[in-house]
């Protein structure tokens, strides 16, 4: 994932209603969303690495973007990240999990920004070339690209604002449906300064990213209310097309897909 918005309401009957939008390169293969094989893990699945950048089981949730460092090398013999998602998904004690990671658990990988719902609490892990934390999330809006939670770049703080404006509606999922399809670049001088050259760092400014080679592959919704987790997936070729949707449910005692 590469934007990723999100309400966070963990004391209401809707707790999460969160808005994700993967960027990848498209000739990399992967599965769309779905029930993994003996497993109650909802989610696509990346077929080179193995793991996922989304995915959700009856009473978690968990994301995954990367951190981008134009000057900083992968290092040597790096795991892949996706394997993270389902980790967070699958250990007994997230929490005790991600202190794992901050106190060098993170340091064979790449940079990355995780984000695990879990019940009633939800936390972030920061891990770039500079600093390696993690928090709580508090309630209300947030936002998250390729940088730390809430880092105000252009597509982050219009995607979020996107949301807060149709969760007053009747159906906030054909809203985001909207703001997460929305190609429009930042100006030159709102752009963020990451070490990529500018003209790329333009191209990627967009929420939804055209690209032929690169660029937008998914656009995933979830809900999760006390009783059910929802997730909506719309696939994309290159140059946005789009190739399918798919919706599966996850409930604390079956899951449907």
């Amino acid at each position: 994932m590469c934007l990723i918005v999100f309400d966070w309401q963990p004391q209401a009957a809707v707790r999460l209603r969160l808005a994700a939008n993967r960027d990848e390169f498209h000739a990399r293969p992967a599965e769309a969303l779905h029930r993994w094989p003996g497993s109650d893990l909802i989610g696509g699945r990346d077929r080179v690495g193995g793991g996922t950048w989304l995915a959700a089981t009856p009473t978690r949730v968990a994301a995954l973007t990367n951190v981008r460092e134009g000057q900083a090398p992968t290092p040597a013999g790096a795991p892949s990240r996706g394997e993270l998602v389902r980790q967070a998904l699958e250990v007994e004690d997230p929490a005790v999990w991600l202190e794992t990671l901050a106190s060098g658990g993170a340091d064979p990988y790449a940079g990355f920004n995780l984000l695990v719902m879990s019940d009633t609490r939800m936390w972030t892990l920061h891990h770039s070339r500079h600093e390696t934390h993690w928090r709580l999330v508090s309630p209300g809006l947030h936002g998250l690209s390729n940088a730390g939670l809430d880092t105000p770049w252009p597509k982050v703080v219009q995607a979020r604002e996107a949301l807060r404006q149709v969760l007053t509606t009747r159906d906030w999922r054909v809203g985001m449906r909207s703001a997460m399809g929305d190609t429009r670049q930042a100006p030159i001088e709102k752009l963020p300064h990451t070490g990529v050259d500018r003209d790329l760092e333009r191209r990627l400014s967009s929420a939804f990213i055209e690209g032929q080679e690169y660029g937008t592959r998914a656009t995933t919704l979830v809900s999760v209310s006390t009783t059910e987790t929802t997730l909506e997936e719309q696939r994309f070729a290159p140059g946005g097309a789009p190739i399918g949707d798919v919706t599966s449910l996850a409930t604390p005692t079956t899951v449907q897909s």
